[in-house]
């Protein structure tokens, strides 16, 4: 269960950090109250998983979520580039994710 807490605290991560985007500076309370509460979610999530994977694999594995989670949203939903080094560099935070793992097994 603890990587699946971590994979989904990494989802949250991502949400959170998409939600204040769209909180415009704070300005809008909807989206800005949505990222609290996926950050808060997120961090919960990651203090589950790290009872059993520990914390430089854990945090890691979170991180690298979140950074390809929100880049892949941002080249899918805000028109962001996703040209080939783009795209290269997320495959390799995806694959020290899957090595990260792998070696924890």
């Amino acid at each position: 269960m603890a990587w699946f807490f971590l994979f989904l605290a990494g989802l949250c991560e991502t949400a959170w950090v998409v939600s204040i985007r769209y909180s415009e500076g704070f300005t809008r309370i909807v989206p800005l109250v949505a990222g609290f509460a996926f950050m808060i979610l997120s961090l919960y999530l990651l203090s589950l998983s790290l009872k059993s994977v520990p914390i430089s694999i854990a945090y890691g594995v979170w991180t690298g979520i979140g950074i390809t989670g929100t880049a892949v949203f941002g080249m899918i939903f805000l028109d962001e580039s996703h040209d080939a080094l783009r795209l290269l560099c997320l495959f390799l935070i995806l694959a020290g994710i899957v090595g990260l793992r792998i070696l924890e097994a």
